[in-house]
């Protein structure tokens, strides 16, 4: 049974940094994919970063050159730095694993970004 669990979600001033943390347990195998997504509220959840199991980035163009993707496949972990904070990031962070063709969430952590 795979489990994905976020962590590091909290309010912070815009302009300001967060990092998130997802981690997976359970049976984790290569190649996979690794991501984060974020629904605000009245809207649908929408991709913010991907990052393979060899190492392959992808960005959604709204946080190109603010927000960072990386993971640690020793530990199983996956890390999302957010830095210039806006006010439209504010939203539920959740972490996603694609495996053998199969999706797996994490419950969410929430980011709110006061103006």
């Amino acid at each position: 049974q795979v489990q994905l669990v976020e962590s590091g979600g909290g309010l912070v001033q815009a302009g300001g940094s967060l990092r998130l943390s997802c981690a997976a347990s359970g049976k984790i195998f290569s190649p996979n994919v690794m991501g984060w997504y974020r629904q605000a509220p009245g809207k649908q959840r929408e991709l913010v970063a991907t990052i393979t199991s060899g190492g392959g980035t992808n960005y959604a163009d709204s946080v190109k050159g603010r927000f960072t993707i990386s993971r640690d496949n020793n530990k199983n972990t996956m890390y999302l730095q957010m830095n210039s904070l806006e006010s439209e990031d504010t939203a539920v962070y959740f972490c996603n694993l694609l495996m053998w063709g199969i999706t797996y969430w994490g419950q969410g952590t929430q980011v709110t970004v006061s103006s």
